[in-house]
């Protein structure tokens, strides 16, 4: 018989089963300790409007503002997908060379960018006369989304001086 077929006829206990019993308790003591002592869910943000911050307000506001003019024209026959999809990358490296240091913008930077990019897959998509709706849909959603971190950021930006309402 072996070693560990001994200790645990012995009255022993295997050392797998002891760290496992140990990970489990301090799983369910961690977790009544969130449960008794955690808090309202929310996280108090400390909102910010540095110099950083307004640039991106502007790069993003800009940017926005000529994919819309450019998606437009696509939609009218008067630019090309090419275009639409250069200005989604142009736009997305722009943003990418921002740094808001207020965490609801730093947020809403990452989340427009990924919403460029499904912009552009359904530009690419459409040009290649493939269904858009996918991207699309994630794009919008992905708007919807800044859109909801920005409304809700908005009070606390504003007592601070930054105006998002341009991004609305």
């Amino acid at each position: 018989m072996s070693e560990a077929g001994r200790v645990a006829e012995d009255g022993g206990v295997k050392p797998r089963f002891t760290a496992a019993a140990g990970l489990v308790l301090a799983i369910f003591a961690t977790g009544g300790l969130v449960l008794l002592f955690g808090g309202n869910g929310r996280a108090a943000v400390g909102h910010t409007c540095s110099a950083t911050d307004r640039q991106f307000m502007n790069v993003a506001q800009l940017n926005m503002a000529a994919l819309g003019s450019l998606s437009q024209d696509y939609l009218h026959g008067d630019a090309k997908p090419a275009d639409v999809v250069e200005q989604t990358k142009t736009a997305t490296y722009q943003l990418g060379n921002t740094n808001p240091t207020d965490p609801s913008l730093s947020k809403t930077r990452a989340i427009l960018r990924a919403m460029f990019l499904e912009y552009a897959r359904a530009i690419r998509a459409d040009a290649h006369h493939k269904d858009p709706g996918k991207y699309i849909y994630r794009a919008y959603g992905l708007a919807n989304f800044a859109h909801d971190i920005l409304s809700a950021a908005q009070p606390g930006l504003m007592k601070r001086g930054c105006d998002v309402s341009p991004l609305l």
